[in-house]
């Protein structure tokens, strides 16, 4: 198993907006960068995926995700009235990616980015959402890392 975090902005789509999808699965879509896309195609069916809400005021990790459908062409790419539309990305040759994610566990209070700093000079110092300029929607977490900020959900 692998483990992950998932960036999205709430106003866009947040933990609730995937709680209230049909079986609280949704496709995790509209990724337009190819190393982000490129760590999608690497998921697999049982991955964990920590929901991380960006450029909101409380960024942070929201809550845990599976993934339980691996990348597929990324459908919004060929739709010309999305906003996500890539004219370049054609469907026997798809540029970009995603895959469907199931709600596991929503957490009682976000695990802030602020909460996460204290921890990058020690159990999360290699980890990649806390390094400066770091923007990918996408990215891959160690289990400890997993783990630890697991942990720090529930000593909330």
């Amino acid at each position: 198993m692998n483990y992950w975090l998932m960036k999205s902005e709430p106003s866009t789509f947040s933990i609730d907006h995937l709680a209230a999808a049909k079986k609280s699965t949704s496709g995790w879509d509209g990724v337009r960068n190819f190393q982000a896309r490129n760590f999608l195609r690497e998921m697999k069916n049982g991955d964990l995926a920590f929901f991380y809400h960006s450029s909101c005021d409380v960024p942070g990790v929201a809550g845990i995700v599976k993934v339980v459908r691996e990348g597929y062409p990324d459908p919004t790419a060929f739709d010309a009235k999305d906003d996500h539309y890539d004219p370049d990305s054609k469907r026997d040759n798809p540029r970009w990616y995603c895959v469907d994610v199931k709600l596991e566990k929503k957490f009682d209070e976000v695990v802030t980015l602020e909460e996460l700093r204290k921890h990058e000079k020690g159990k999360l110092k290699n980890m990649i959402v806390l390094k400066r300029g770091n923007r990918l929607s996408v990215t891959p977490v160690t289990k400890s890392e997993f783990e630890f900020i697991a942990s720090l959900a529930t000593s909330i």
